[in-house]
């Protein structure tokens, strides 16, 4: 336990945040200065790389997701499998930040989502609901010789709350202002979208999953065009919006649900591409991905009018995650929120792609220090509570 204390002692760590999101298309790897903890907290970014897994891993990773095609002893072999994957890239983004691995103080690492159910099922007399991600994080801690946080987020449902999303209270304590009613919206796979009205306190924070990011984008790229997802959004951009498809995806109860909420692949993933090439397979292959990106931003804005705009007006939207590099989805938002700003977190000084990665270094810096890093008004949860598993090497 000598090692906990001596963390605890310390004013400033140097601490790895490991991310890898529903696209499943590889790990964010971070490497950041970390001082203070709560809204104290204060960072600098060292050094931020994405790292792919190896080819084919993506394919099995997503059977392996899926209830009708998961086997039992896949699952347990991944988990300890991305756990060596989450190691290595540890291990190659502090060589690219050019630090030994004994100066590392803390890793903070989300794993790999397979599975997220937050809907209530009643199960043997109690109501549960359910997530679990890969990597395990005593494997990272045991082939880094660092100590690792890890499975955020089932302390969350462990207090009745869905687990998801997490990021807001990094976004409240990193990005809070006393001038603007401000929104952070990550586009990953799943787009969460995080209000922090002018001056708030945190149980003033509102955040939810918008619905689809990327995830429908990729996928009918790979089917369509053979590739894994829309650079710079580019197909999208050459294609009209077919407006029957645009409604039916409009459709989607999930658009309508109130916070909390949260979703994933379940819901957006494998099942509704095959319902989309369906329902438009008479039409152009860029037509329809440039419905499908639409529908990101229209989904986005949706939210905005449904569940937020009667309560804050906002003044500017920060964007992260791959998202911010499809320029048919930027065009899209500013389109729908305008005269709102949109503009990428780099407004901030901020990376965008590094956002999620930086989050769960932070919150592993908070586990260490016993801070509480859920939002019950966001989550769900009965009451908040400390977050993460932590493994010593």
């Amino acid at each position: 336990m000598r090692v906990l204390e001596r963390l605890l002692q310390k004013k400033e760590k140097t601490i790895i945040g490991l991310m890898s999101g529903t696209s499943a298309d590889g790990i964010d790897a971070v490497i950041v200065d970390v001082a203070g903890n709560g809204i104290t907290t204060k960072i600098c970014q060292r050094a931020f790389e994405t790292y792919s897994y190896p080819r084919g891993f993506k394919q099995c990773l997503l059977r392996h997701s899926d209830a009708k095609t998961a086997r039992l002893d896949e699952i347990a072999r991944l988990n300890v499998l991305i756990g060596m994957f989450f190691a290595d890239s540890a291990k190659r983004i502090a060589r690219k930040a050019g630090l030994r691995l004994s100066k590392v103080d803390l890793i903070g690492s989300h794993g790999q989502t397979v599975q997220h159910l937050p809907e209530k099922r009643l199960l043997f007399g109690k109501e549960i609901r359910a997530t679990m991600q890969l990597g395990s994080p005593s494997v990272i801690a045991k082939l880094t010789g660092i100590v690792t946080v890890g499975d955020f987020r089932v302390g969350d449902v462990a207090k009745g709350g869905t687990g998801a999303p997490l990021v807001p209270y990094f976004d409240f304590i990193m990005f809070r202002s006393s001038r603007s009613n401000r929104a952070l919206l990550n586009i990953g796979g799943i787009a969460n979208i995080t209000i922090l009205p002018q001056k708030c306190a945190l149980e003033n924070v509102v955040a939810f999953d918008t619905g689809p990011g990327n995830m429908i984008i990729d996928g009918l790229m790979l089917h369509c065009f053979g590739k894994p997802f829309d650079k710079f959004g580019g197909v999208a951009l050459r294609g009209r919006i077919i407006p029957e498809l645009l409604r039916w995806l409009m459709s989607n109860p999930y658009l309508k649900k109130e916070p909390p909420k949260s979703t994933g692949r379940e819901m957006f993933g494998e099942g509704l591409f095959k319902k989309i090439l369906r329902h438009a397979n008479r039409e152009r292959r860029e037509d329809i991905i440039a419905t499908v990106s639409e529908y990101t931003a229209l989904s986005v804005y949706d939210s905005y009018l449904r569940f937020v705009r009667r309560q804050t007006v906002l003044d500017e939207i920060l964007l992260s995650g791959g998202g911010v590099h499809n320029q048919y989805i930027v065009d899209a938002l500013q389109r729908y929120f305008d005269p709102i700003r949109v503009n990428p977190i780099e407004h901030l000084g901020f990376c965008s792609d590094a956002k999620e990665a930086i989050c769960f270094a932070v919150l592993a810096n908070e586990a260490i220090a016993g801070n509480p890093a859920n939002v019950p008004a966001v989550t769900g949860a009965r009451n908040e509570t400390v977050l993460g598993t932590i493994c010593l090497p």
